[in-house]
């Protein structure tokens, strides 16, 4: 029985480092476009690229459709999360009104080795030419300003949205990166206000810049509906 106990465990191990190890990489390719919203998430393909059984596959899948970036559907398969441009608006409308609220609990945990670090991703994001390079320090950027309140279940909640909607903010950066408007210069100049307002300790001013921020993204997404066909 210890023989064989050992060697479930083993298995079981094995299993769950395979599992973590194709959810890595299907969330990386989730979050840099490499897979677009609706498309279908096969698992004997996973399995055969990642030369593991399907039952690491339909935990890694199960994990990710927990975190919002996928929709497992019952008896028939797995999609990349697509959402409607209603649900869309539904979501940044929600998260302008939460998110505040993550920041300003967030804030008084933030050290300075936090704060620098954000003071050089928005640095990064305004020498950025490129939609990749913006879009990974703005997640960072953004995350790392919840960071002091990761633990709670409203650090899941946004998490799980931020998830959902990354495409979404994606097109909004290709869209302002190519407008002769102001474009990602309003962006910049938001994110160096955020870092102000953190380094100063002042909740108020941090809720009012970031629901500027998220909305102005929303109310550019309400014009293009053509992103969500």
């Amino acid at each position: 029985m210890t023989g064989l106990s050992t060697m479930s465990n083993g298995n079981g191990y094995r299993d769950n480092v395979a599992s973590h190890r194709i959810a890595d990489s299907l969330r990386t390719a989730i979050l840099d476009g490499s897979y677009l919203p609706g498309e279908r998430i096969r698992q004997e393909d996973i399995a055969a690229r990642s030369g593991a059984s399907r039952i690491p596959v339909r935990e890694a899948l199960r994990m990710l459709d927990a975190e919002g970036l996928i929709t497992l559907v019952a008896n028939s398969g797995a999609w990349v999360t697509r959402l409607s441009l209603a649900e869309c608006v539904e979501t940044y409308l929600i998260r302008e009104r939460l998110e505040p609220l993550l920041l300003r609990t967030s804030l008084p945990r933030l050290d300075a080795a936090v704060l620098d670090r954000m003071g050089e991703l928005a640095a990064e994001m305004e020498a950025s030419s490129g939609v990749d390079a913006f879009m990974r320090a703005d997640r960072e950027f953004h995350l790392s300003s919840y960071s002091g309140a990761a633990s709670g279940e409203m650090w899941q909640i946004i998490h799980r949205m931020w998830n959902t909607t990354q495409h979404y903010r994606r097109e909004f950066t290709r869209l302002a990166a190519g407008t002769q408007e102001p474009g990602l210069a309003v962006t910049h100049m938001e994110h160096r206000l955020l870092v102000d307002c953190l380094r100063r300790q002042d909740p108020d001013d941090a809720e009012r810049v970031l629901v500027m921020h998220l909305r102005r993204t929303r109310l550019a997404l309400e014009k293009h509906p053509e992103i969500f066909e």
